[in-house]
């Protein structure tokens, strides 16, 4: 089980959950939100990852505008969500990224356990998982990222990526079509693309419209095995 903390960032100091393995380290993890903050069910999330052997942060993505944001999954809460993400901006999003998996590394250092550090989004926050591997040279794992497609159109981003990046997509999510999934495999042949039986947001437990219980256990087991090789 994880707790609050804070995290100094190039915005100002912000809230983010963090938590810890039952043993030393395996390495680091910067869990990314969707649009409605580090609600209880990203928590979870950390708290799941860090069960696999990862110290893991969970930033508070949108204190720099609002804090303390955690929105229902109703249209209020997406139409929030979304001004909020357009308020922070990518370039902030990235920072705080950067931020994040300092902290983590000095984190590891003091533990002398492995200070490789690696991240996760979901929603806008596998957009943001997506460019912490292009921009920043961390590996990552990137679920349902709506938004990729504008930056995968940029040669000059996608023509030597700095880190690996995994991605998941649902099949039947209609944010993100099949033309969309085809142009991440044209843009990054060498990066690994899923697609799942299931919607947009199918690793969300608890939203029964939807999770999708199969699709988030395959994808779950992939994304393990692509950290544990790419973190160490």
């Amino acid at each position: 089980m994880g707790q609050w903390t804070t995290l100094d960032t190039p915005a100002g100091t912000i809230a983010a959950w963090q938590a810890e393995p039952p043993a030393q380290p395996k390495g680091g993890l910067v869990v990314i939100q969707e649009i409605f903050g580090v609600n209880p069910h990203v928590r979870a999330v950390a708290d799941g990852y860090a069960a696999e052997g990862y110290a893991v942060l969970a930033p508070a993505f949108f204190d720099p505008v609002e804090r303390g944001v955690e929105l229902g999954y109703d249209e209020a809460g997406f139409a929030r969500g979304r001004e909020l993400v357009a308020q922070l901006g990518i370039d902030a999003a990235m920072q705080i990224v950067e931020a994040a998996a300092g902290h983590l590394r000095r984190h590891l250092a003091a533990s002398q356990a492995p200070q490789a550090v690696g991240t996760v989004g979901y929603c806008w926050g596998g957009t943001v998982a997506m460019l912490s591997a292009l921009r920043l040279g961390l590996p990552s794992v990137s679920y349902y990222g709506a938004r990729d497609v504008p930056f995968l159109e940029d040669p000059a981003l996608v023509a030597k990526p700095r880190a690996p990046v995994m991605f998941h997509f649902g099949e039947q999510d209609p944010s993100i079509t099949a033309e969309a999934v085809q142009k991440h495999r044209e843009a990054l042949p060498s990066m690994p693309v899923y697609t799942y039986p299931a919607g947009h947001a199918f690793n969300r437990d608890v939203d029964p419209k939807a999770y999708h219980a199969p699709s988030a256990e395959l994808a779950r087991e992939r994304s393990l095995a692509f950290l544990a090789e790419h973190l160490r």
